[in-house]
């Protein structure tokens, strides 16, 4: 058994891969309800491909994925519309309906989810981890092969296993936001309108010399307005308001804005954060215990890299779990989890600093933006930092000379269909776009799925795809490279693993 301490989306999505996999994961949960306080308000990148392959996007945001033509690094515009690949797909949802939509999913899967169970702690030993819990009532051990912790930057998973967290606190920082009600006249074109500032387009991040400002509306009929200055903040115990809002608006933008009290139901966002932490855990695994999302990283939400980040965590590492629990798992394979995952996380942390730099107030930075301006002309910064952003600038390493190994597997157009519609199960996929593969990969039906499928273009005629959606093995010729390359992620063969 499996034992993941957190419900929220970075467990829950582990929980349904693991059950996927053929595993009964049993999440632990501190609350006994689903928190109905605002987080965050969605995903880019890379992981809103994840959920397409699993059939999850459209249950939250669509059919169909899409790239949006322009976004920002460190309030700076990207025009996505000049470059040839564009990486910046988004999924505008509600963390909470996010959260509802992976837990109906578990339930589907059959998965267990203790709500009100909060973990204390854990000792583990060659065969297992005991997991000790309270709940009201009492306390009670709970035995497990694996334990991993998706409980959050305050991770009691990590401080147990006696992993470091270090990082940078910046304590310099307020950061305000809230739902608030527009007048109807300040809203123009899906743009706010503010008179002596100009225009402000939603979902853009704007800098000036005392701060930033956020102006979105991500659900119809709720505008959201945030901002960010430098310099001490009121205490905790003074209450957020509305009114304080609209005073850091006025300081920042250097006009006033007429915000007030919504207007329409909750739940509302009401919320001040002093400083800013980034942190990177010193290694990701310890023994039987391995961390994901925020127990492992923490950082700024600029840009929205954390789910991106914390749920492809997750994806890559239930099916190496679910192989080493069902024991056709090779040898090393839960090692490659930090070896993959990490040098991602590192990546995160640089942009999310960067970004960070980018709005801070002062001379030397408007003479840095202003430079960075001027190279965001050219369409190869563009793409990079796109690339960045998304997550798909690193490739894993692994053997073979295809573009496509080691690399988060493309939409591919097919003749029918779409290339999501063939990774549903969460297995190992062969995508055999010559109908050559099924003799050489036989001795691991099992475990692999081979899928004959037409393209106009394909990339080669037969492509490995793990189930976290990384290519493994692309090639034309299936004898040399392909049975090797089974046998490296998904066991010897002939090894016909017990189902459980």
């Amino acid at each position: 058994m499996i034992v993941i301490a957190g419900g929220g989306p970075n467990g829950l999505m582990l929980a349904c891969e693991l059950a996927l996999a053929g595993q009964r994961p049993v999440v632990l949960e501190t609350l006994p309800e689903r928190a109905t306080a605002p987080k965050a308000n969605g995903m880019v990148g890379q992981v809103v491909r994840v959920l397409d392959h699993r059939g999850l996007h459209e249950r939250v945001g669509g059919p169909v994925p899409f790239a949006v033509p322009r976004f920002m690094f460190g309030a700076l515009p990207l025009d996505l519309t000049r470059i040839e690949t564009n990486p910046l797909t988004i999924l505008p949802v509600p963390q909470r309906k996010l959260e509802t939509m992976l837990e109906e999913r578990a339930a589907e899967l059959d998965v267990e989810i203790r709500r009100g169970h909060e973990v204390l702690g854990f000792t583990q030993d060659g065969d297992g981890v005991t997991v000790a819990v309270r709940v009201h009532g009492g306390e009670y051990e709970l035995r497990a092969d694996y334990l991993v912790g998706a409980d959050g930057g305050r991770s009691t998973v990590r401080k147990a296993a006696g992993i470091e967290f270090p990082g940078l606190t910046n304590v310099d920082t307020v950061s305000r936001s809230a739902h608030v009600s527009l007048p109807e006249s300040s809203l123009v074109d899906g743009e706010l309108d503010v008179p002596g500032f100009g225009r402000i387009a939603s979902a853009q991040f704007t800098r000036t010399e005392r701060g930033v400002f956020v102006y979105a509306q991500l659900e119809p009929g709720r505008p959201m307005v945030h901002t960010t200055e430098w310099g001490p903040g009121p205490g905790d115990d003074v209450p957020m308001t509305v009114a304080e809002l609209r005073e850091s608006v006025r300081r920042v933008l250097g006009v006033d804005v007429p915000i007030s009290e919504p207007d329409y139901p909750g739940p509302n966002q009401l919320r001040r954060l002093a400083s800013g932490n980034t942190r990177l855990a010193d290694k990701f695994r310890a023994g039987r215990v391995f961390l994901v999302g925020d127990a492992a990283h923490v950082h700024s939400a600029m840009g929205g890299p954390g789910l991106n980040l914390g749920m492809q965590d997750a994806v890559n590492l239930a099916w190496k779990l679910a192989a080493t629990v069902r024991g056709w798992a090779p040898e090393g394979l839960l090692d490659t989890y930090e070896s993959e995952r990490r040098p991602l996380a590192e990546r995160v942390v640089m942009q999310s600093l960067s970004q960070s730099a980018l709005v801070a107030p002062g001379g030397e930075v408007t003479a840095l933006r202003e430079l960075m301006g001027e190279l965001l002309q050219d369409p190869a910064n563009i793409q990079r930092l796109a690339d960045l952003m998304a997550g798909t600038d690193l490739r894993y390493e692994m053997p073979g000379n295809h573009p496509l190994v080691g690399k988060f597997l493309p939409d591919i157009p097919l003749t029918h269909g779409r290339i999501a519609d063939q990774l549903r199960s969460a297995r190992p996929v062969v995508l055999d776009f010559a109908d050559i593969t099924a003799e050489v990969a036989a001795d691991w039906s099992d475990r692999v799925d081979v899928i004959t499928v037409d393209a106009p273009n394909p990339p080669a005629s037969a492509v490995l795809v793990r189930p976290d959606g990384y290519v493994a093995w692309a090639g034309d010729d299936v004898h040399a490279g392909l049975p090797e390359a089974l046998a490296m992620w998904f066991g010897t063969r002939r090894f016909m693993a017990a189902t459980p």
